[in-house]
């Protein structure tokens, strides 16, 4: 029998509210006291977690900011691998854009202190590096530019599912990857089937 989960701290639970609701409603629409009612808790209780909003819309994006698992894929799998994810990510009923480009968008002109801003820079920056590093396994002799392009393409199908609500932005952007690194020398896997394809 497996084991129960173990419970969470009252810490956990309100970083997790706020996250579901900043990411979900939107940083500026929610107030620290719409999150102390969705955990029926005081704001007393919550600023002894959380001094100030500020700090746990830091805590927020630095929860969001994970890395990418290590694999034993061949890299320029794992870099094709990447537009799947966002495919599956776009098909979500909650997907909402990126969440570090929602913050900055939503705090940016009044963020004094830059925090935010410097987090998101930090996020999208250690995407692009992931990227270089497994584009310098497979010897292209300029992966600093082509790491900036699929960091580029991500974004962009991002924006145009955001747009469009089509998850197929993913794939049309997967193959524009395929392009890119095809030229750059990287044997890559011929397109997606037919059938698999966005018509119309």
């Amino acid at each position: 029998m497996a084991s129960p989960p173990p419970k969470q701290t009252m810490k956990e639970r309100i970083l997790e509210t706020a996250d579901k609701l900043f990411y979900l409603q939107g940083i500026r629409a929610i107030g620290v006291d719409t999150i102390a009612a969705e955990i029926g808790i005081s704001k007393r209780t919550l600023y002894n977690h959380f001094p100030s909003k500020d700090a746990l819309i830091e805590a927020y994006l630095q929860r969001r900011f994970v890395q990418p698992r290590p694999s034993d894929k061949p890299p320029a799998e794992q870099i094709l691998a990447t537009f799947d994810s966002l495919e599956r990510r776009f098909s979500a009923k909650d997907f909402r854009g990126c969440p570090f480009v929602n913050a900055v968008a939503e705090l940016g002109p009044d963020d004094e202190d830059s925090t935010v801003r410097n987090i998101a820079v930090a996020f999208k920056e250690s995407r692009r590096v992931w990227f270089r590093d497994l584009l310098r396994q497979l010897g292209v002799a300029d992966a600093e530019a082509l790491a900036t392009q699929l960091t580029l393409l991500v974004d962009g199908s991002i924006a145009q599912d955001l747009v469009r609500d089509d998850p197929a932005m993913a794939r049309a952007a997967k193959e524009a990857a395929r392009v890119l690194l095809a030229n750059a020398g990287v044997k890559v896997g011929g397109p997606a089937p037919a059938d698999q394809k966005r018509t119309g």
